[in-house]
């Protein structure tokens, strides 16, 4: 028995008894993943297991500037309807006091192992880097498929690391080679470097130091979070979330950044040799800390955070809560990239189809509505772009430049601009869910991903430029 786990999940229960259903707010999203109240941030533990899909989550419930941090828990059948489970994880331990950080699910047979970072804070004069900060790796189970879950024990505490880092080492991912289980964890060295650091083992409870599987790497940022790997179409991938990178051109243009590696896995020494450069996974606004997991068709499916911590925008909270999760996105490599397009499921959602073949000169124009749409733009010929949305956010393209530009107005609240370098632009696929915006380009080879907060009676979307092309337009509705 814990006292605090059943106090804190009382008070918890309590509040979400008396918590009413709000009807009026114009920015709840209506097909992405939102706190049921409160903050959300780092998706945590995405796995299915039995045909159900379990995305865990950090959560603030009470206070959605943040705060101390519990696993949300949600379910699904097809990763379109989900259901509200609770609480899975609170921070009602000595290890874990301060909030029950990122971490992730590695199933084996008929168990769940979750793998987090139990976050402990001393009290007294200290930087919180090099002194006052306790990061543990804790193993939990589940036993029922993912619906409870029990803590277990910590398999490494301060002490199991190494001098030469920093007290900001966290967020496990566990992978299984042959018969050897490989943990990656993100961290920071004492001369501000980021790098991922592996251990190993043959149990899941005994864990063997194993060295540094990439980094440090000159200019690579001072710390690396939430690192992820694994092999696809025959290619080892490394995705990481490294903070410090310098602006570089149209480059790393938000305060953090999550990308990734494509290289090679020496496994009898444990290091990842990259053969690509560092490659950002989405040139919007709002994406950070990446997870992925293999479903059961074999399927790589990908979460992200749709926010970013430290960012110098905002996002209004008057109705109570703030972020939510990209739309899960199904990953390959292709050409040595990392394509990443919507998850077919949500095809589902489509409703009142329709299809326009346009040939769009100066000065006409083509529009179509809805603030839970999707529009999907093949070209035939592009000279010039221009896609207004709801009159405050623009996507707009230009030969000449060779700038696909995502634009913002005031909606943005501090958001301005992003661009990508594009010789051709072929196609666009666009998931708008009321403050959100998710732009596919040229079939998965770059995403931007936006929050946006526009006038809640604005809902045109409208086309010009110079263009030949296919435009198919759905609203979408659970």
């Amino acid at each position: 028995m814990n006292p605090l786990h059943d106090e804190m999940k009382k008070r918890y229960e309590d509040m979400m008894t008396s918590l009413q259903h709000d009807d009026t707010d114009p920015y709840a999203l209506a097909f992405h993943v939102m706190p049921p109240t409160g903050w959300l941030n780092d998706p945590n533990g995405a796995c299915q297991v039995d045909g159900v899909y379990h995305l865990y989550y950090q959560y603030s419930p009470y206070d959605a500037l943040g705060g101390l941090k519990y696993w949300g828990h949600y379910t699904s059948t097809d990763l379109v309807h989900f259901k509200d489970e609770g609480l899975a994880l609170l921070p009602d331990q000595p290890y874990d006091l301060h909030g029950v950080y990122s971490g992730s699910a590695f199933v084996e047979g008929e168990e769940i192992h979750y793998f987090y970072t139990g976050n402990v804070k001393h009290l007294g004069e200290h930087d919180y880097i090099t002194s006052g900060r306790e990061q543990n790796t804790v193993h939990a189970v589940s036993y029922d498929g993912g619906m409870t879950i029990e803590k277990k024990r910590v398999v490494m505490d301060s002490n199991a690391y190494p001098s030469f880092l920093s007290n900001h080492i966290r967020d496990p991912k566990v992978r299984k080679v042959d018969d050897q289980y490989f943990m990656v964890l993100g961290a920071r060295d004492l001369k501000s470097q980021g790098l991922v650091v592996m251990y190993r083992s043959d149990n899941l409870t005994d864990w063997t130091y194993h060295g540094s599987f990439l980094g440090p790497l000159e200019g690579m940022g001072y710390m690396w979070e939430c690192p992820d790997f694994f092999s696809l179409n025959d290619q080892e991938v490394l995705i990481l979330s490294p903070q410090g990178l310098a602006e570089d051109g149209l480059q790393y243009q938000n305060v953090y950044q999550s990308g990734y590696y494509i290289g090679d896995v020496d496994w009898e020494n444990v290091t990842f040799d990259p053969k690509s450069d560092f490659i950002e996974l989405d040139r919007g606004f709002d994406f950070y800390a990446p997870q992925t997991f293999e479903d059961e068709s074999g399927r790589r499916v990908m979460w992200a955070w749709m926010g970013l911590p430290d960012a110098e925008y905002q996002n209004p909270v008057d109705h109570g809560w703030q972020h939510a999760m990209t739309l899960p996105r199904v990953l390959t490599v292709e050409n040595q990239n990392l394509i990443q397009r919507p998850h077919p499921n949500y095809q589902q959602l489509r409703q009142n189809e329709e299809q326009r073949v346009v040939n769009i000169t100066e000065g006409a124009y083509e529009y179509f509505t809805g603030k839970v749409a999707e529009l999907h733009c093949t070209f035939d010929t592009v000279t010039q772009l221009e896609i207004s949305i709801r009159k405050d956010v623009s996507l707009s393209y230009d030969t000449t430049t060779q700038l696909l530009t995502l634009a913002l107005g005031a909606s943005g609240h501090g958001r301005g601009q992003r661009q990508i370098k594009l010789e051709k632009l072929s196609e666009l696929q666009l998931f708008l869910d009321r403050s959100s915006l998710e732009v596919f380009v040229n079939d998965g080879a770059y995403v931007m991903t936006t929050r946006m907060y526009l006038e809640p009676t604005e809902d045109k979307v409208e086309v010009t430029g110079e263009l030949q092309g296919i435009i198919y337009h759905w609203l979408l509705d659970k």
